[in-house]
């Protein structure tokens, strides 16, 4: 049988050409802060009358700032240098943890220009109720951004769960007890935001691109960001590109079973790498007092250990011999040279990464000729909120044509 003839696609209009168009330029200006028209023409292949003109546009918007002279690459008169400005629109991140709630602010260089955390268990109020202190935060996050006479560009949510890529819904996330929740559309429910774009996503994914773009491992394309906090998350970074799967539900080696005869898992197995790994298991194990705050009690582990307590010690390596356990057959699928340690096992890294590099030294097929790093996450818990804000800048710089029109 023969298949219908496609359509014949309609000619790209002139608003979707400029549209593409602008997309090429500020991505050649964020590439190369104090590049010229000229260079931007060469790079891009646009005339120089069309790069003008959709510079002078992005200049009147803010998405561009003119930072004089540009070093000459030629002959002739030094053209502009331009460069993202830095009170263009911000991205706005929002993290719903387990134990905390964070925002905060990151203007189109990457610069993150404010950050709050809330602590608060949110396991033990209702989904509304989370949600609810949610909302206030992003509208105190919305005031402060005024206040420093900036706009916002769209939200990106960082949520401890499986987020469905096509939808945006959180299907599942165990250590809440939240199912099939439309965060975006509940946000919107609660809030005045029209015009924002609203990015929800997986907290580990969200941290293991904002090392990827703001980590400073130079040349490090390739790894598994592990983030450890109460559950444990990993996000894959192949070839500097995030592999979240096919509907968005990839990276979650906190519920890999481990130990097939282990403690039950609030996701219904047994035994699952965050029972034995995670972050109220070493405090436990270590001996340190369950009331207080979960910075505190990560703080009381680590002089802990800075005081060479037997107990956090050997809670600390039993907590990186399971990572090992695990990791090993994360590097066994896929190949990456790399494990980044990020979130609380960041600060744990000292006395963790030894026990874990021998799991991989020993479980790796190809360890003996090609050994994994492991390395110290740079920005530690504030990874997966950045990261989320990080997503909504990028939105901004691929598609700046719609700044420009609200500018």
């Amino acid at each position: 049988m023969t298949s219908p003839r496609p359509a014949s696609p309609h000619p790209a209009g002139q608003h979707t050409v400029r549209r593409h168009n602008s997309a090429l330029v500020l991505a050649a200006i964020a590439d190369t802060p104090g590049i010229s028209r000229a260079s931007i023409a060469g790079r891009t292949g646009l005339t120089k009358a069309t790069v003008s003109s959709l510079v002078e546009r992005m200049l009147a918007a803010g998405l561009v700032t003119d930072s004089g002279p540009a070093r000459r690459e030629g002959p002739g008169r030094r053209g502009a240098a331009l460069s993202l400005s830095e009170t263009g629109p911000h991205g706005l991140g929002v993290e719903i943890g387990v134990d905390y709630l964070a925002t905060c602010l990151v203007d189109l260089t990457g610069r993150m220009r404010s950050r709050l955390v809330r602590e608060t268990d949110n396991r033990t109020e209702p989904t509304g109720r989370v949600l609810a202190r949610t909302a206030r935060a992003v509208r105190d996050a919305l005031q402060e951004a005024e206040a420093l006479g900036v706009r916002i560009g769209g939200i990106g949510v960082a949520l401890p769960g499986l987020v469905e890529s096509g939808s945006g819904v959180l299907r599942v996330a165990p250590n809440l007890g939240w199912r099939d929740v439309d965060v975006p559309g509940e946000l919107r429910a609660r809030l005045d935001l029209p015009a924002l774009s609203i990015l929800p996503g997986n907290e580990a994914n969200f941290a293991a691109l904002a090392e990827l773009w703001a980590g400073g491992h130079d040349g490090l394309r390739d790894y598994v960001h592990v983030s450890g906090e109460v559950g444990i998350g990993a996000g894959i970074v192949v070839a500097g590109e995030l592999f979240e799967g096919v509907r968005g539900f990839g990276g979650e080696i906190g519920h890999f079973s481990v130990d097939a005869d282990g403690p039950a898992c609030s996701c219904g197995s047994r035994g699952c790498l965050e029972r034995l790994a995670g972050q109220e298991s070493v405090l436990r194990r270590a001996g340190v007092p369950a009331d207080g705050r979960p910075s505190e009690q990560l703080g009381e582990l680590v002089r802990k250990l800075e005081h060479d307590d037997a107990a956090a010690l050997a809670a600390t390596a039993s907590a990186g011999r399971w990572l090992g356990t695990a990791l090993s057959d994360v590097v066994n699928l896929l190949d990456v040279p790399a494990v980044v340690l990020g979130g609380a096992y960041a600060r744990l890294h000292p006395w963790l990464a030894g026990a874990l590099v021998a799991e991989l030294e020993t479980r790796v097929m190809s360890a003996g000729f090609a050994p994994i790093r492991v390395v110290r996450s740079a920005l530690g818990t504030e990874a997966a909120v950045r990261g989320a804000a990080g997503s909504a800048v990028r939105a901004i710089v691929a598609d700046p044509e719609s700044f420009v029109e609200t500018g």
